[in-house]
């Protein structure tokens, strides 16, 4: 864990893919990045906790409304009468906030590490549980970035942000980057929204290996952001998620609800905190809602 490959170092395996971590953390591992979540670290990022305050990250299940890339809208079922129910929700795991898990893309050589299809799944990340270091990106209060365009943010915008905020990263931080298209969202009515759904548009990272080397550099375990796919939409070119998903193994998180966060960051002037995540625990899960929490 001292002793990373840098990027360019990659990769570590005979055979494995260029620019991919593959065997780095063994040959069936199913972790990734995840695995620089180490003990030591947990306890290093509940020392951060000073103020308690505890911000829930995961958006209302019901928005987008609709559902952005042709999914489907969740269906909440009431059973029962009386003085008792029970209920049944029906949902795409990616219609909300998430957590892509590494069955969502497979690379051009497969799925990360080289591991079958099946023998991925969330179950692994929900049975270990995801806790470290968050560090909250806050680019959409430091740079110029319109939320209702396919803006690119490029790694120099995510370097002059974390100096305006005075943080510097650490390996294992869960990297958390605001754009300002969900609080943008929120501000439009039905018909705006229908609009977006239709034609998709929204700020984010560009894909490539210039920003994939600028994450593996910083060795983040995982990146989430308020926008629809992390990276800007449309695609820029290249389909970032194959680098960061399938080569190297970095979790990605969509359309959290940073907002609340990013705005007791701005007023204490702390970026980072405890992150705790509790994936479902559904076998061979492609994704999950991230249950995640934020506590200062």
């Amino acid at each position: 864990m001292s002793n990373l490959p840098s990027y360019d170092e990659l990769p570590v395996r005979d055979g494995a893919p260029a620019g991919s971590s593959w065997g780095l953390w063994g040959e069936g591992d199913v972790f990734g990045c995840l695995n620089l979540l180490t003990p030591e670290r947990v306890v290093a990022a509940a020392r951060l906790v000073q103020s308690g305050a505890v911000f829930a990250l995961n958006l209302e299940a019901e928005l987008p409304d609709p559902p952005l890339f042709g999914r489907a809208a969740p269906q909440h079922t009431v059973l029962g009468e009386g003085a008792g129910h029970d209920d049944v929700l029906t949902f795409n795991t990616q219609s909300s906030s998430q957590w892509d898990g590494f069955r969502h893309v497979a690379g051009r050589d497969g799925f990360y590490n080289g591991v079958s299809d099946g023998d991925h799944g969330t179950h692994h990340w929900a049975r270990r549980g995801i806790a470290g270091r968050g560090v909250l990106v806050d680019v959409a209060r430091h740079v110029d970035v319109a939320p209702d365009g396919a803006n690119v943010i490029e790694t120099a915008d995510l370097d002059a942000t974390l100096a305006s905020q005075g943080v510097t990263l650490e390996p294992g931080d869960v990297l958390l980057l605001r754009t300002g298209w969900l609080a943008w969202y929120r501000t439009l009515d039905g018909a705006a929204r229908a609009a977006v759904a239709a034609d998709l548009k929204a700020p984010g990272i560009r894909p490539g290996h210039d920003t994939a080397r600028w994450l593996w550099d910083h060795h983040v375990a995982a990146l989430a952001a308020d926008n629809p796919a992390v990276e800007v939409w449309p695609l820029a070119g290249t389909f970032g998620h194959w680098d960061f998903l399938a080569l190297l193994g970095i979790p990605l998180g969509e359309l959290w609800d940073l907002d609340a966060l990013a705005a007791d960051c701005a007023a204490d002037g702390r970026y980072s905190f405890l992150l705790t995540s509790a994936p479902l625990n559904v076998l061979a899960g492609v994704a999950s809602p991230p249950n995640a929490l934020a506590i200062k």
